[in-house]
C-alpha cells in the first residue's frame, strides 16, 4: 500500500544555482580548486553518465557545499576521498546534489498531441504500458496520466512506470501536491477531474486525486546502468532533457537499451535539443522529437 502523506506543500525544493566561473574564489566558505572540480566531473560521470562542462564550477561548489556541512567535512578533498571510500548512502545525496530538474505540467504540449493519438490509433481494449524516465517531481508522469484517461477513458488498461535517479524529487512526485499557481499548463477543467484543491491551511494547494496517483509506479532507475527492473516491453517511453547531460557514447548505450525495452512501433519521445539522427538503425524519426521504434 502507498504510506498516506500530508496535504501540505511537497518536502522536496529543487534548488536551481546559477552557473559561474571556474577556479579559487575569495570568500568562499571552503577552499575549491580545479584539482577538486576534476574530481567531482570524474566521479559524477561514473556514477550517473553526467557529463559537467566547465562552467559548472560555481554550481558545483554551492550544491556540494550544502554536503560538506551535512557531513561535517571541512574540505572537498577529503569530503571527495571519503565519498570514494563508501558505499553508502552517501552517494545518492551526492547525485541528487548535482541533478537538475527543471519540469513543468504539460511541457512541450505537442508530444502530448501525439501521444493522445497515438492511443487512440490502437483498437479499444488494447494494454498500454508507459515509461517515463525522467520523474522529477511529477509533473511529467501526471501529464501523461491525464492524457491517458482523456484518450482512453478511466477503466483503459494502462500502465505507468515514472522513475528518475533523483531520489528526493521521486519523493515529492509520489506525494502528487503542487502549488496551484505553478500550474498553468493545466486547464481548469482537468484541474476539476484530476485535482482535489486544499482548503484552510491547505489553501493555494492541490493534489492529485488518488486514483491516478494509484496508476503510477514510482522507481528509481539508474539509465546507465544495466539493472533495469522491467520485465515487460513498453509501447511509449518518455526520454526527455536527460541525455543532453550525456556523452555521445552513453547517449548511445542508452538508446540501445531503451530499444531493447520497447515494442516495435512504439514511439520515444525525447527533449527539444536532443537529436539522435546517427542512431537510426534503432529508431526512425516520426515529427518533432519523437522516434519509432525499429
Amino acid at each position: 500500500m502507498r504510506p498516506k502523506v500530508p496535504f501540505g506543500k511537497p518536502k522536496a525544493v529543487i534548488d536551481v544555482a546559477v552557473d559561474g566561473g571556474g577556479g579559487v574564489g575569495a570568500g568562499r566558505e571552503f577552499a575549491w580548486t580545479d584539482q577538486d572540480f576534476d574530481r567531482v566531473q570524474s566521479l559524477i560521470y561514473k556514477r550517473a553518465g553526467i557529463s559537467l562542462h566547465d562552467g559548472k564550477h560555481a554550481m558545483v561548489y554551492s550544491r556540494l557545499s550544502r554536503r560538506l556541512r551535512e557531513t561535517g567535512h571541512q574540505s572537498f578533498r577529503d569530503y571527495l576521498t571519503w565519498l570514494e571510500t563508501t558505499d553508502g548512502t552517501e552517494w545518492q545525496e551526492f547525485v541528487n546534489a548535482l541533478t537538475t530538474n527543471l519540469t513543468s505540467f504539460f511541457r512541450e504540449r505537442h508530444h502530448f498531441e501525439i501521444f493522445s493519438d497515438f492511443l487512440t490509433s490502437r483498437p479499444a481494449g488494447t494494454s498500454w504500458r508507459v515509461w517515463c524516465s525522467a520523474a522529477s517531481t511529477g509533473e511529467e508522469p501526471y501529464s501523461i496520466v491525464m492524457t491517458a484517461v482523456d484518450a482512453l477513458g478511466p477503466r483503459a488498461s494502462f500502465v505507468l512506470l515514472a522513475s528518475d535517479i533523483d531520489s528526493k524529487v521521486l519523493a515529492a512526485a509520489a506525494q502528487g501536491v503542487y502549488r496551484i499557481e505553478g500550474m498553468k499548463g493545466v486547464d481548469a477543467g482537468r484541474m476539476q477531474r484530476y485535482f482535489l484543491r486544499g482548503k484552510g491551511v491547505n489553501e493555494g494547494m492541490a493534489r492529485i486525486k488518488p486514483e491516478f496517483l494509484n496508476r503510477i509506479q514510482f522507481l528509481i532507475v539508474n539509465l546507465i546502468h544495466d539493472d533495469w527492473p522491467f520485465k515487460e516491453a513498453f509501447d511509449v517511453v518518455f526520454c526527455r532533457n536527460v541525455m543532453i547531460y550525456f556523452d555521445s557514447q552513453t547517449q548511445r548505450q542508452v538508446l540501445e537499451r531503451i530499444h531493447k525495452v520497447m515494442r516495435p512501433g512504439g514511439l520515444l519521445f525525447v527533449g527539444h535539443a536532443e537529436n539522435f539522427s546517427d542512431s537510426r538503425d534503432l529508431f526512425v524519426l516520426k515529427g518533432k522529437t519523437v522516434y519509432e521504434r525499429r
